[in-house]
């Protein structure tokens, strides 16, 4: 018998279908193959839950900093600042030698600008049993009294700071 004989049957869409039925079974054993991927790090996170937690605000890096004639004060050691800031106050009840001109005005955080007094330079102070050059950008503001002094990355850089945000831990290595 042929296929052409059968009525109402047309031969070439059953030779059609017995071709897709072939590449189904050839289709069956890829997706076979690939339900054997091994896993990568990433997925296994996720199928078994194991994905990082979230985590609070690891809070403020303050350096306990001591300057000749002075009780000990705090320091903020902030990575977007590109200078070190001293309030005006500071500057005075210290007897530093004179400031230096300069001419750059400051965007502070709260988008205000202001211009500084001017430039403290090669000002010397302690932190730990360390001895550090800075230069200070002086500011006529009214200092948080708990912390009176801003170090940027120039004197984070000076005190080759390694900072763990995780452990809240600040490390100058000299």
């Amino acid at each position: 018998w042929k296929l052409s004989n059968i009525q109402g049957i047309n031969p070439e869409f059953c030779t059609y279908k017995i071709l897709m039925e072939k590449a189904s079974i050839g289709n069956k054993e890829k997706l076979s193959e690939m339900a054997r991927t091994p896993m990568n790090e990433h997925c296994s996170a996720v199928i078994l839950n194991k994905l990082q937690r979230i985590l609070g605000d690891p809070g403020k890096f303050l350096i306990p900093c001591e300057f000749l004639g002075m009780d000990e004060c705090l320091a903020l050691a902030d990575l977007g600042a590109s200078i070190n800031l001293m309030p005006f106050s500071m500057w005075e009840a210290l007897s530093l030698p004179e400031l230096t001109p300069t001419c750059m005005t400051l965007e502070l955080m709260d988008r205000s600008v202001t211009k500084p007094i001017g430039i403290a330079k090669h000002v010397s102070f302690k932190v730990g049993v360390f001895h550090f050059p800075a230069d200070f950008v002086v500011l006529d503001f009214e200092p948080d009294p708990r912390v009176l002094l801003i170090l940027g990355r120039c004197f984070l850089k000076t005190g080759r700071a390694l900072i763990d945000v995780h452990k809240g831990e600040l490390t100058l290595r000299i």
